[in-house]
């Protein structure tokens, strides 16, 4: 760490240094002068100051960054998030990353379960490449809460030690990731969009940063484990197996202490059925482009024809002009269709991040210099008023 020296006996007048700082950050009191917390290093004492006064200084470290034994940590640790009686797809998508990352290795997949009733999660799971299930079923998981979910996968990983942690980037997931990360004191790299593992066991995770305008690739060799959380729709999920495969089921107990809650759940509300912009196979996005707001029933009677959903950009929700639920990017959702038509889209680095996994990606855009184009297998260069209708009558056409 870099510091300022200051030589007493080579300041004339003392009581004038404070002068010098621009930010304040030079004292003088009981005929001392010193530099205090608000140092911005911007050595202008150094270069004005009397000459040798004071001294830019590099402190040497007085003590070694932790050394982590690889060995003790073995493995990659799954948060088998419940989507009812069922598995949620997200973690289905976090168990097929880790069974590549855990097989390049040589190590195990494990699982942790959590509910009031989970036999029929646990059945779901051997059919998928899960070496180890740690399942913890007890009245007190019926109902999300904070502090008793943290302390079973606390719990899982104070005894399995696994190398990484890979949690859904849902909304518990959100919640309960940071949280257990900071309770096992390791740090978290959150909506990473790669992940990859070298032979020594360092993950690497690559997530936007700044905005989306670069990313990030973080590797953390000195703190065990490697905690990340993965969006919906980033990965693939792997394909279940017809037969159930050896899945060492381990039932965990924890204490009563740790299950209490100052939450209590009064009553739920479900979302409702249907099909969200996540896991629909074609998907119509509108931006800026189209205009206004009376304009976005051309593009939802588009999006119907080809039994789609309807999503958006940012501005538009920010806007009001349609659901938070519907936007595609950084900061809504990611979406991975088989067709994706983006409507007087730019393709900014925040939506393109939420949709550049699509299997056919269309861009329709007056500007031939739009990014859009850039990740477009197939850019349309014209009016989307124009162009839509023209599609739309073909559409009638083959009934």
């Amino acid at each position: 760490m870099k510091t300022i020296l200051v030589h007493q006996a080579l300041i004339p007048n003392p009581a004038d240094a404070p002068k010098l700082c621009p930010f304040g950050a030079i004292a003088f009191q009981e005929g001392s002068v010193s530099i205090t917390e608000q140092c911005r290093l911007c050595l202008v004492c150094v270069k004005k100051g009397p000459r040798g006064a004071f001294e830019l200084q590099e402190e040497q470290a007085t003590s070694q960054r932790p050394v982590i034994d690889r060995e003790k940590w073995q493995g990659i640790l799954v948060y088998v998030e419940r989507y009812g009686r069922s598995i949620h797809p997200v973690s289905l998508e976090m168990i097929g990353k880790a069974h590549e990352l855990a097989d390049k290795l040589g190590q195990p997949v494990y699982a942790v379960v959590a509910g009031d009733a989970v036999a029929q999660v646990v059945e779901e799971l051997a059919h998928y490449p899960v070496d180890v299930a740690y399942v913890y079923e007890h009245p007190a998981f019926k109902d999300f809460r904070i502090e008793p979910y943290t302390a079973a996968l606390e719990d899982a990983i104070g005894t399995l030690h696994p190398s990484a942690v890979l949690v859904g980037g849902t909304n518990i997931g959100r919640m309960l990731a940071p949280r257990t990360a900071a309770r096992v004191r390791t740090g978290l790299t959150a909506d990473c969009t790669f992940l990859d593992i070298q032979k020594n066991g360092d993950l690497d995770q690559i997530r936007p940063a700044f905005g989306g305008n670069i990313m990030a690739h973080i590797r953390t060799p000195n703190h065990r484990p490697q905690f990340a959380t993965v969006r919906y729709k980033i990965f693939d999920a792997p394909s279940r197996s017809p037969q159930a495969g050896q899945l060492a089921v381990v039932h965990r107990t924890l204490r009563e202490q740790s299950l209490h809650s100052a939450v209590s759940v009064l009553s739920e509300t479900p979302k409702g059925a249907g099909v969200f912009i996540e896991d629909a196979d074609v998907v119509v996005a509108v931006g800026k482009g189209i205009g206004k707001r009376e304009n976005i029933g051309l593009f939802e009677t588009l999006a119907t024809k080809l039994h789609g959903q309807l999503a958006c950009t940012r501005p538009l929700v920010e806007d009001g002009w349609i659901d938070p639920r519907r936007q595609i990017g950084l900061s809504g959702r990611t979406v991975k269709p088989k067709l994706i038509i983006a409507c007087g889209i730019s393709g900014s680095v925040q939506f393109v991040a939420g949709m550049k996994s699509s299997d056919c990606i269309v861009a329709i855009n007056n500007d031939p210099q739009a990014a859009i184009f850039n990740v477009a297998h197939i850019g349309i260069v014209g009016d989307v008023f124009s162009i839509v209708p023209a599609l739309l009558d073909k559409l009638a056409k083959r009934g």
